[in-house]
């Protein structure tokens, strides 16, 4: 049976389930649709099938410890991470893929997976790939439709040749259509003509390289000079970066299978949802008799079909509501009916404008070494929970602007300042002046724990300067 080399897509900004999902660590390193395992692993874990290869994935330089991190946790073999210098959208993604298995002598059948879409039926996603073989053989760019159980305006639609053969035959594509209004998407249900739009891909890397020319050959251009630079370190490849910033910045969709002969479209019944909203969430979760999903430290009278979901340590009290979405974590709330969930992106839209930390930065922040929650600050202070892993370090770094206080709350903390070494124990403390070179470590095998107290004139995370650092940000 042919193999098909999974690429996985893992460079979105996760903007559309905020306050949960940030900037700098986006929905599809959340878990979302599972209580333990991230939006990544399970898109990962569909994979474990005997007619796939090992996965590419492909993703932001910022997010490429977390990525290695989790793939690892899950168990996934992966046969590289490719991580792009900028983001440039899902064609410039698609013909790095391409390329890289055209560069290493190789003409892959590629399957372009988005990590942060929910599929239901593994067993039937594997066979709709299998189904779409043969005309990804033939030269075609096969995508699959899920068949709609709802006249839904959340996702876009495809539009499919009328059926020749059996029920779930590979169709061409007549069109593409975007989000509609209500009454389109009726109408279009009605008609059975149209599925909601996956967002996956199957094709052959030389078919889209050949597309490319014709379609986008600014874009192969660009990718063509980046994939001839890649630099490898280790697991990670890192294609030329000034190249790749050339590419423009436009979707696989748009760019290709909107103007291509060769589209093709194969209807699924996956459970596919792109997870794209707060109501998407509502609908995929478990929900009690009332209707409602409720995750966390959550009261609820009198509440009816609606998701409540404490991420911090607050208690959610509510009562009376309908069709309700209402989303906590330490630093920020957002309360919406579940039918305008969708419009958090204005919310999002609006705090950018403003220049609002809160958009990027997530109330817990994730970093190669572990994590740190701001728990208070004020003009001239700041208090921080900060968690290293066992065997962890920070970078070899100095502030001009600040001292610090670290008291150490439990495991062991390798402590540097200029020259010397300690070593400190749970409610053991010390104290770096600003100016002064620094690190800190956990030697231990268990995490070590420690608030850090931060005083000075000026306290934002660009005030450090790295000297050495194992994770390449110095």
């Amino acid at each position: 049976m042919t193999s098909v080399r999974p690429v996985i897509l893992s460079g979105g900004s996760g903007t559309r389930l905020w306050p949960l999902s940030r900037a700098s660590f986006p929905k599809q390193l959340l878990p979302i649709s599972s209580a333990d395992r991230t939006m990544l692993q399970e898109t990962a874990g569909r994979l474990a099938h005997p007619d796939f290869l090992k996965p590419l994935v492909i993703g932001g330089e910022e997010h490429r410890f977390f990525l290695k991190r989790q793939l690892e946790q899950a168990g996934v073999e992966v046969e590289a991470i490719l991580l792009e210098p900028v983001g440039r959208n899902t064609a410039a993604a698609a013909a790095l893929a391409a390329l890289w298995s055209l560069e290493r002598g190789e003409d892959d059948f590629i399957l372009l997976l988005p990590s942060d879409h929910v599929v239901g039926n593994p067993q039937a996603f594997a066979a709709a790939v299998q189904a779409g073989l043969p005309v990804a053989e033939q030269g075609g760019i096969v995508t699959f439709g899920e068949r709609p159980t709802e006249p839904t305006t959340e996702f876009g639609y495809i539009e499919a040749d009328a059926a020749d053969g059996a029920d779930g035959a590979v169709r061409p594509v007549r069109r593409f259509r975007e989000k509609p209004d209500r009454a389109t998407a009726e109408e279009y249900v009605r008609s059975g003509r149209f599925y909601w739009n996956s967002g996956m891909f199957l094709f052959r890397a030389s078919t889209l390289r050949d597309e490319l020319a014709a379609l986008l050959p600014d874009t192969l251009a660009a990718i063509e000079a980046a994939v001839r630079g890649i630099k490898q370190d280790g697991l990670f490849l890192r294609p030329e970066p000034e190249a790749f910033r050339t590419a423009p910045d436009v979707s696989i969709d748009y760019g290709i299978m909107e103007k291509t002969s060769r589209a093709f479209v194969t209807p699924v019944d996956l459970g596919w949802s792109d997870v794209g909203s707060w109501g998407a969430v509502w609908q995929l979760a478990a929900k009690d008799a009332d209707g409602n999903a409720l995750s966390g430290d959550v009261v609820a009278l009198d509440v009816r079909d609606s998701l409540i979901r404490s991420e911090g340590s607050a208690t959610i009290a509510a009562v009376g509501l309908e069709r309700m979405a209402v989303v906590a974590v330490r630093d920020a709330v957002f309360v919406a009916p579940i039918e305008r969930a969708s419009e958090v992106r204005r919310i999002v839209d609006q705090l950018k404008g403003e220049d609002r930390d809160i958009v990027t930065l997530p109330a817990r922040v994730e970093r190669p070494w572990g994590s740190y929650e701001t728990k208070d600050r004020g003009a001239r202070y700041q208090i921080k929970h900060i968690v290293v892993g066992p065997g962890e370090q920070l970078s070899l770094q100095m502030h001009y602007h600040r001292s610090e206080h670290w008291i150490v709350v439990s495991g062991t903390a390798e402590v540097t300042v200029g020259e010397q070494v300690q070593l400190l124990q749970e409610n053991q403390s010390t104290y770096i002046p600003a100016g002064s070179n620094h690190r800190l470590a956990n030697p231990g095998k268990v995490p070590l724990e420690l608030v850090e107290v931060q005083c000075g004139s000026y306290l934002g995370e660009d005030d450090i300067v790295r000297f050495d650092d194992r994770y390449g940000r110095a």
